[in-house]
């Protein structure tokens, strides 16, 4: 194993164990207060990837290899049970046994997604069974296009129903990658002969132009949110987590790109 096995290991965990402490909180935040089981079961998963947060800055790319493989091992084990608990309460909800929580369904299972992503990526670095480029660049595609549609729904129906411009905004996002989801899952079936260099390029170049003008709407609104300007119940750390999620995403299309031009590795999964 290399240097570049570590640096990958930490830039996984440290993104993505923020992304599951804030998960934890946002669950927290939609259940009622006679829920205390599931409030403690989100306090627990928010301190423990708290935990795996710090820990992770405290390695380095000198960090031994076999060292970075256990811990990946650990951060593995862990996203397994966070999943396991999101699931648990997406069954909750639709067998109407949190009537009255705050958790859409839809956002329940874009967490649980997010959290089987991040678990199958430290199986794949500790396995070094990393996909080939072109199905990393369909597949991961697949992946963020669809959270990025999710996204611009939970924004347009967590704004103020007042808010029309920035609810219509978010709704023709919402169709925008749901289109865009759907020509990547055509790419997607007509594997491999639609694995050339020009069709992968193209597609990267279109997603990257749609991603670009989501994040920056969703920076316009979390900038709008946190100077309270607009009407909603959007949690200003909520607006934040979902810009640096269309930010990762722009940064994944941008890895793929220079390799597909040879500027990078051909095996690169990011």
């Amino acid at each position: 194993m290399s240097n570049d096995f570590v640096l990958r290991s930490l830039d996984e965990i440290r993104f993505w164990s923020r992304i599951m402490k804030e998960h934890s909180l946002f669950l927290k935040l939609g259940f009622r207060c006679e829920d205390t089981q599931l409030i403690n079961e989100a306090n627990y998963f928010f301190s423990l990837f708290e935990q795996i947060e710090a820990r992770s800055y405290g390695y380095n790319v000198s960090t031994d290899p076999q060292t970075i493989k256990s811990f990946n091992t650990e951060v593995r084990n862990a996203a397994a049970n966070i999943w396991a608990f999101k699931r648990k309460v997406l069954g909750l909800i639709l067998t109407c046994k949190l009537p009255g929580a705050n958790n859409f369904p839809l956002l329940v299972d874009h967490v649980s997604r997010e959290a089987n992503y991040f678990r199958n990526r430290l199986e794949e670095l500790n396995t070094g069974q990393l996909e080939p480029l072109p199905d990393a660049i369909i597949d991961e595609n697949v992946f963020f296009l669809k959270i990025m549609a999710d996204h611009a729904k939970f924004i347009g129906h967590l704004l103020d129903p007042s808010e029309r411009k920035l609810v219509q905004q978010a709704s023709e996002f919402s169709h925008d990658f749901d289109q865009l989801l759907f020509q990547a899952q055509d790419l997607s079936s007509m594997r491999p002969q639609s694995q050339t260099v020009p069709l992968l390029d193209q597609f990267l170049d279109q997603n990257r132009v749609s991603v670009v003008s989501l994040r920056d709407f969703k920076k316009t609104a979390r900038d709008l949110i946190e100077a309270c300007r607009i009407k909603s119940i959007i949690h200003p750390l909520l607006a934040d987590h979902v810009f640096r999620e269309a930010e990762r995403f722009l940064m994944i299309i941008d890895l793929f790109e220079q390799a597909l031009t040879g500027h990078g590795k051909s095996n690169l999964p990011l």
